[in-house]
């Protein structure tokens, strides 16, 4: 029998992405990410059971012609069109390891970041990267900004190529961590890393330190890499939005903030936002820029990354796309 949760979650899956992402906007953060948690985990439907919810939810009884389940990936798309990428990244790093018989990795994920880094440190780059796939994407990089600097590239590696992990591997992980920790075993599931859980722990990182491990693994895998920035998202990106979307984010971004975030920029992405402003704006902003004197690059990096907070938030309440960005 199931719940209404599951029925309504059932409900967002038959619907499709578009419709479901629209439904998913009108629910606060904490409804959405119990109805994602569904949606993710939950088992494949018989025509019966769809039909049942569809003449629970609506008028009309519609004729299913397949089985339908619930993944993580469907559940991410649909976040990403309702909340964006930045939020999705969050919410899916969450709702997806939220199953059941998953007690030993719940516990990892419940510890501090330094507590897993001191868990995991000596356990082999494989097995950091499918830790830190159960991680949200700001733990994660908190983990791999605690480890030791050559372990970092080769984590970022594994992680980026990391697939569906067999249950017997994971359980192997579970048991190991298990008794460092001092818990208890029980059964824990398989867990998909990728190339976006790659990009969404890079994303939440200091800029350095990301540029250094995306640095260091271009030299070896330079496609894998590739793959990687293409689902971030940098402050050098904003010259690849729209001038509507740039518009946006700029009036929420005072002049002596962007003349800072400019000021290391490349003549592209200056053009691009300076473009995007009124003619008397920009002057504002060029005269500031050269009057800033000498600024420290960790000033520019704090600008830049204000600047991307607003465009984080822009994005979450649909305000902007970033498609065709990164």
């Amino acid at each position: 029998m199931m719940t209404q949760l599951q029925k309504l979650a059932a409900l967002m899956i038959l619907l499709g992405e578009d419709s479901a992402s629209i439904m998913l906007k009108s629910f606060d953060d904490n409804e959405r990410e119990l109805i994602s948690s569904e949606m993710a985990n939950l088992p494949l439907m018989t025509l019966e059971e769809q039909t049942s919810v569809l003449k629970e939810f609506t008028e009309m009884a519609l004729q299913a012609n397949a089985a339908l389940g619930g993944s993580v990936e469907y559940t991410r798309a649909v976040l990403e069109k309702s909340v964006g990428l930045f939020k999705a990244a969050e919410i899916i790093g969450r709702v997806s390891t939220r199953r059941t018989s998953v007690a030993t990795m719940q516990q990892i994920i419940d510890m501090e970041p330094l507590a897993i880094v001191n868990l995991i440190k000596e356990e082999q780059p494989q097995t950091i990267a499918l830790v830190i796939s159960y991680l949200t994407a700001q733990k994660g990089a908190d983990v791999l900004l605690n480890l030791p600097e050559h372990l970092s590239e080769q984590v970022v590696e594994r992680l980026a190529t990391l697939s569906s992990t067999p249950i017997e591997v994971v359980e192997t992980v579970g048991e190991v961590l298990s008794k460092k920790i001092g818990a208890k075993m029980s059964r824990a599931l398989n867990q998909t890393g990728g190339v976006k859980s790659a990009a969404a722990v890079l994303n939440v990182m200091e800029k350095q330190r990301r540029l250094d491990i995306l640095n260091k693994l271009d030299e070896r895998t330079p496609e894998l890499v590739r793959s990687i920035k293409m689902k971030m998202f940098t402050f050098d990106d904003l010259a690849t939005l729209e001038s509507k979307s740039i518009q946006k984010i700029l009036r929420e971004v005072d002049s002596s903030t962007l003349a800072i975030a400019l000021s290391a920029a490349n003549e592209n992405l200056q053009a691009a936002l300076l473009g995007s402003i009124s003619k008397r704006a920009a002057d504002t902003v060029k005269d500031e820029i050269a009057n800033l004197g000498r600024v420290v690059l960790r000033e520019i990096e704090q600008a830049q990354d204000s600047i991307i907070d607003v465009v984080r938030k822009l994005e979450a309440e649909g305000e902007i796309s970033l498609e065709g960005g990164g």
